[in-house]
């Protein structure tokens, strides 16, 4: 095994992290503050792009059975619709669904894959110090049975907002307050909605929205009078909630019934300065936050896994050189920076504060989002499989006048042979390694041997497809085009040594 990485935090972010390296030999250790596992979480949506994480490390699961996927969103002014965002429909098209499905969920599946492979979490382990110099980063845990000092080649902060890797790296978080204060209930109810959609009233300038949970309950967020006083007990929210959801929606709050969970947070956009200090990274929502709108959140920590994972792992291994590291924030947050953006600009449409804001929404805006065409653009962008690393460190070379995919778009799932002749898809088959696809085998496997000798030969597979034409990809692990070429090009092995040694 490689050298050792500690992950602060067992959430999607810290749990996807610690699956990719375990596959990539790296030793691992992962621990939480938490004395056990969530058992409620505010994210619902997996985004298609999550999903194709997901299966790439084997952990989807048996998510897809427990997820919903045909959702419709409703925006309504008092008890009328005025818009309606048929999801299921718009996102048909995609190479993978949009789930609905708790976090919760999503992390029992990730907790699942990390057992498989042989490691466990640590709960109840903070992190109290850390320190850093050239060689190694010092950590004081405080574990159940007293104080720790342990040395670890890197530390990974997936520990959230409130990171205490990102404050002990000194990582400036600056950003803004979207929303002063949202209550946020699960309960069941008797209500006449679509039981897989939500609805979101677009009446005040205050957010309202309820939507439909797998297993008959719902999830109402609303946003306080400011007057309202905090330290609310659960039962003060779920009275608060159910109160301002009967006076907008006009349905009796009597047909509610068992409040199942009741909580208040914030809302804030913040991006991290940076996303590394040295031998410190952060990641996830210790990286950056956002409006839930769109269910971006969660997604993007799951990306930022993904793509820190392999280039980690390469490190760890001796394989790299730590320069590789600086393109995890060259890559992951400029995308941050424009899902924050785009998160805060759908609330400030469909929830404005102004009347001139009002009138772009109700005679600009919403007549656009009603044209199907638009709706799936929409979706597509919020999916991410649209993201790519064009122009970046590790894609120099890409042009407009290249054939698409270019080198570092995101390439699509395939329908491939190994070289044992089992058929699989490329993203089930890249399993945390890289592949080199061609439409001949023979040539696929040439050119996996230039690769396999700088990042180790159980680290890359072949794959033949009759989707390729007469050149050749290598893909790398979080699924973007790495390379491209002709069959007979001496040019990976060069471009390899670009990307893995210090210039």
């Amino acid at each position: 095994m490689s050298d050792s990485v500690l992950i602060v935090g067992a959430g999607p972010t810290g749990l996807a992290l610690a699956v990719h390296l375990v596959l990539h030999g790296v030793r691992v250790r992962i621990i939480d503050a938490a004395s056990e596992p969530a058992t409620t979480s505010r994210a619902l949506g997996l985004q298609s792009r999550g999903v194709e994480v997901l299966e790439r490390i084997g952990a989807l699961g048996d998510l897809p059975k427990r997820s919903r996927s045909l959702l419709t969103l409703y925006y309504n002014e008092g008890p009328k619709t005025k818009l309606r965002l048929q999801v299921g429909r718009a996102v048909a098209s995609l190479p993978k669904p949009t789930f609905l499905v708790s976090q919760a969920e999503v992390e029992g599946a990730l907790r699942d894959r990390l057992s498989q492979l042989g490691a466990t979490i640590e709960w109840g382990t903070r992190l109290a110090a850390a320190d850093q110099d050239e060689a190694d980063v010092t950590a004081t845990l405080d574990v159940r049975s007293g104080t720790q000092r342990e040395r670890f080649h890197w530390l990974v902060g997936c520990d959230g907002a409130h990171s205490a890797v990102r404050h002990l790296a000194g990582i400036d978080f600056p950003g803004t307050q979207l929303i002063d204060r949202l209550l946020m209930i699960d309960v069941r109810a008797d209500w006449p909605y679509d039981p897989d959609g939500s609805v979101t009233w677009m009446d005040t300038g205050r957010m309202l929205s309820v939507t439909a949970l797998p297993g008959g309950a719902w999830r109402v967020f609303s946003e306080p009078d400011p007057e309202v006083p905090g330290g609310l007990s659960e039962a003060q929210i779920a009275e608060l909630v159910l109160g301002e959801f009967t006076r907008r929606s006009g349905l009796d709050a009597a047909a509610a019934g068992e409040v199942l969970w009741a909580t208040e947070f914030r809302i804030h956009r913040r991006l991290a300065e940076k996303y590394r200090n040295g031998r410190i990274m952060i990641a996830g929502d210790a990286a950056h936050i956002q409006s839930p709108s769109g269910g971006q959140g969660q997604n993007t920590g799951l990306g930022d896994a993904e793509n820190l994972g392999w280039k980690l792992g390469l490190v760890a291994a001796g394989r790299a050189g730590q320069q590789l590291l600086d393109s995890y924030d060259a890559e992951r947050r400029p995308l941050a920076a424009k899902m924050l953006a785009a998160t805060t600009g759908a609330v400030g449409i469909m929830l404005p504060d102004r009347r001139w804001k009002r009138f772009v929404r109700d005679f600009l805006v919403m007549p656009a989002m009603r044209i199907p065409a638009v709706q799936r653009r929409l979706w597509l962008v919020a999916s991410q499989l649209t993201v790519t690393y064009r122009h970046g460190p590790l894609a120099r070379s890409s042009s407009l006048f290249r054939r698409r995919p270019m080198q570092g778009d995101r390439m699509p799932d395939l329908e491939c042979r190994l070289a044992d002749g089992a058929q699989s898809t490329l993203h089930r088959a890249l399993a945390g390694r890289w592949a080199v696809v061609a439409a001949d085998l023979v040539v696929a496997d040439r050119h996996r041997r230039v690769l396999a000798a700088q990042v180790g030969d159980d680290q890359v597979v072949a794959l033949s497809s009759p989707n390729m034409r007469a050149d050749l990809v290598v893909v790398r692990p979080d699924g973007h085009i790495g390379w491209r070429g002709g069959p007979e090009s001496e040019s990976l092995s060069p471009w390899l040594q670009q990307i893995l040694r210090p210039a």
